[in-house]
């Protein structure tokens, strides 16, 4: 699904910062035909750059993608948590995480795409952000699992382990659904279905 962004031309919508240019320029390309095709040139050429300040700013085209992704996924964690109200019945707060996520990924679903896909095969610097993404989504879980309301609902702070089995199974399920050209939207039911499945109160006996 193409977002309103992407159908701005990029020579429109240039950042007068040559780095924000350049990661600006690699997300249009992962758009265009993803981060495996992407080469340098085809970045400084989307920036309107040269190669030379290419790598003033990155030593190579990886060390772009981790700019990139540590921006996105800064504000994917920003965008979620500010979108749920914690006074709202334990069951909508679920639901408000759930499509903000949807929301998030839609707007760029290439670039999340390759933050699934691509970085597990990357080298070192671009595994150890997976991690520390992935240790950032763990802790927003959780800290959106302590309110007043999930706890007056019988339903504890959320544990790490459970938290990452929500956020690997919305990231394989968004993975998944943008490869087969679907829409994220088309799936956000199951999705909170599943979610509250997961975090709901335990179950007696």
């Amino acid at each position: 699904m193409e977002s309103a962004e992407s159908t701005v031309p990029l020579s429109d919508r240039l950042h007068p910062n040559p780095r924000q240019r350049l990661i600006d320029a690699l997300a249009a390309s992962i758009t265009d035909v993803g981060y495996s095709a992407t080469t340098v040139a085809d970045i400084v050429r989307l920036a309107r750059t040269s190669r030379r300040t290419f790598y003033e700013y990155f030593t190579d085209r990886e060390a772009c993608l981790v700019a990139l992704l540590t921006d996105t996924n800064r504000r994917a964690v920003e965008t979620i948590s500010g979108a749920v109200d914690p006074t709202a019945p334990w069951e909508t707060q679920i639901r408000q995480a759930v499509q903000a996520w949807v929301a998030n990924a839609e707007s760029r679903p290439a670039v999340m795409l390759s933050w699934i896909r691509d970085v597990p095969a990357l080298g070192m610097a671009a595994r150890e952000l997976q991690r520390e993404v992935t240790e950032s989504f763990i802790a927003m879980v959780r800290t959106l699992s302590d309110t007043e309301e999930l706890r007056a609902a019988g339903i504890p702070m959320v544990s790490r382990q459970r938290a990452l089995m929500l956020i690997g199974g919305l990231r394989e399920l968004t993975a998944v659904t943008v490869e087969s050209g679907g829409r994220m939207s088309d799936v956000t039911d199951e999705a909170v279905d599943a979610a509250i499945a997961l975090l709901g109160p335990p179950r007696s006996g």
